[in-house]
């Protein structure tokens, strides 16, 4: 019987993919003549405030790499050892003999992961000849015996960004992938990946969309904890969120988010709302929705947001009839909070009777991979731009922090959306991220140059807030420090380090995962585990060790250990009752002011 002939999977139609080719190619001459004459518009503008410390750090270590001769030629032996192994590999496979270089490590880089990579030999080779020359670079990058600790970290920084960027899989002629995809669309993802490309430049930069920004809707599908604002001033709305429980805690809680990006990561959906999961649990909250700074606010400074800070907690009491509560601050947010705190012990004024801190700096003297970004002069070109318009632009923080981790913040992206033509995802945490906000200049200068480069927070009255001086060493008010293992933004050994500086009782706990993913982990779902130690050792790496491992979130810890400061029940508080009229519904107007 004769066999059927096999129909391939993907009938390609020449003329459909010549067309589609040829408009790709239209599209993307529209953007380079776009993108060019964006660049001759701003040439001489930005030069002034040009920021060359990488040019220069690059520079002294390419003069520096001369000097380690040995370094320089054991990574060429090296690399020279790896390309013969997959030569071989690679001539073994042609001749049928199988893999008879067994050194060729296997592909476990998670931006490789397609099927199409391993179909043919030509990319295999490409792949892993990259891998190679990465490993190369990266080991030189580390030869920087002779250099400042700054300049070094500066130039790794540059040359790892460069091999990232340097990818095969970022470019479509060596993305079998994309081939693979040309060819069941008839290249029709070109077309869609030009068009995507346009539409994310605008005003000369690109704004790569990481996730749809039609797919969300605050109060509709996130920000839905009901709640009322019943406070409101230049800098913050407050709102009181609506009881779930017939009895509550007697001490209301009060959040204190950053204000880099807005309150709503902490309820974002149900399923992982923080608020509406602490609400659940007898507790009052109220939440901070700060002002989305302009140029009117450009002399706003960091004791003007404690100031409002300290509102907030006036307008709670004056809410709920209770002058005690308990206070949470969330990255920038507990570092404002640690300063407040400080303020107020100098002040007389002892009302907060525990304080929690989500992944807060408070000794800045090892802030992580951020610190390339933040040396004086880097600093100084940054006050500048922020002097013409009054405020840092939301989008361009964003911008240096995705840089960080460039291959998933960047370079996915990148891919999926204009060499494969997809549209963006709808995802809650990155619309959150995109949904960014302006910092005002002078509270901006203020904090990077007293926090990050000179960290004066950590020093004794270092740091002077509405005319008193204060010092985190006199806080004894009983704290819960909650870090996450891989976070980049607040490494934790930094943020162990700031734990120890109070006077007062400290429980530290470590949270699998990153700076966000680490803290939103609901505690119905338990996705991440936590580390605990009752014993705040010297050294942060001793207290991991000693530590032990609780395969639950740490949601459950916090609420434990909050418990233990709001014990006795009174009627659940309803938003309104209070001395405090209600002067809309949750999530308010700030938070609805877009960059």
């Amino acid at each position: 019987m004769q066999q059927p002939v096999p129909t391939p999977k993907h009938t390609v139609d020449p003329v459909q993919l010549q067309t589609n080719i040829t408009r790709a190619m239209l599209l993307w001459q529209r953007f380079v003549t776009r993108m060019m004459s964006d660049a001759a518009s701003k040439q001489g503008k930005d030069a002034e405030q040009g920021d060359n410390s990488f040019a220069t750090a690059v520079a002294k270590w390419g003069v520096n790499l001369l000097l380690h001769p040995t370094a320089l030629m054991e990574a060429n032996l090296a690399l020279l050892t790896s390309q013969t192994k997959l030569w071989q590999h690679s001539t073994a496979r042609v001749l049928g003999f199988g893999n008879l270089s067994p050194g060729v490590p296997a592909i476990t880089d998670k931006r490789f992961k397609h099927p199409a990579w391993q179909e043919h030999q030509f990319t295999e080779v490409l792949l892993q000849s990259y891998l190679n020359m990465s490993t190369y670079w990266r080991t030189l990058a580390q030869t920087a015996g002779g250099l400042s600790e700054q300049d070094a970290k500066k130039a790794e920084f540059f040359i790892n960004s460069m091999i990232d960027a340097l990818a095969p899989n970022n470019y479509s002629h060596t993305n079998p992938q994309v081939w693979q995809t040309i060819v069941e669309t008839n290249g029709e993802n070109l077309v869609k990946g030009m068009e995507n490309l346009l539409d994310d430049f605008q005003d000369g930069q690109l704004r790569i969309r990481m996730t749809d920004m039609k797919a969300f809707e605050l109060g509709r599908d996130i920000a839905t904890t009901p709640g009322k604002v019943v406070f409101k001033n230049e800098l913050l709305e407050l709102i009181q969120y609506t009881p779930t429980t017939a009895k509550v805690r007697q001490r209301p809680v009060l959040i204190v988010p950053p204000w880099i990006n807005k309150y709503y990561i902490l309820d974002l959906r149900e399923k992982n709302s923080f608020v509406k999961w602490s609400v659940a649990q007898g507790n009052t909250v109220f939440m901070i929705s700060w002002v989305n700074p302009d140029t009117q606010h450009r002399d706003l400074n960091f004791e003007d947001y404690m100031q409002a800070a300290i509102a907030a907690m006036d307008a709670v009491e004056a809410a709920t009839g209770e002058r005690d509560l308990n206070v949470i601050g969330y990255c920038l947010g507990g570092t404002l909070t640690a300063a407040t705190l400080a303020y107020m012990k100098a002040n007389g004024d002892e009302r907060v009777k525990s304080a929690t801190f989500f992944t807060t700096l408070l000794d800045f003297a090892d802030p992580g991979e951020i610190g390339v970004f933040l040396s004086d002069e880097q600093i100084s070109s940054l006050e500048k731009r922020m002097d013409k318009q009054g405020y840092l632009d939301g989008k361009d923080m964003g911008a240096a922090f995705n840089m960080l981790r460039s291959n998933d913040l960047i370079w996915s992206f990148f891919v999926n959306l204009y060499l494969l033509g997809n549209d963006p995802m709808p995802f809650d945490l990155l619309y959150w991220n995109s949904d960014s906000t302006r910092m005002p200049a002078a509270m901006h200068s203020f904090y990077l140059r007293n926090m990050y480069l000179n960290n004066c927070l950590s020093q004794p009255n270092c740091i002077t807030l509405s005319g008193t001086p204060i010092d985190l060493g006199k806080i004894d008010t009983p704290a819960y420090f909650v870090s996450t293992h891989d976070d980049h933004i607040a490494p934790w050994r930094s943020t162990y380090q700031g734990a120890k500086l109070f006077s007062g009782p400290v429980r530290f706990v470590l949270g699998q995962s990153g700076h966000i993913a680490g803290i939103v982990n609901p505690a119905a779902a338990n996705k991440y585990g936590h580390w605990i130690n009752e014993t705040l050792c010297d050294d942060a790496d001793d207290w991991l060790f000693a530590a032990n491992k609780v395969d639950l979130s740490w949601w459950h810890d916090w609420n434990s250990w909050v418990a233990t400061f709001s014990d006795t029940e009174v009627d659940a508080r309803i938003p309104g009752a209070g001395k405090l009229a209600v002067l809309g519904d949750a999530p308010g107007t700030y938070v609805r002011e877009k960059v």
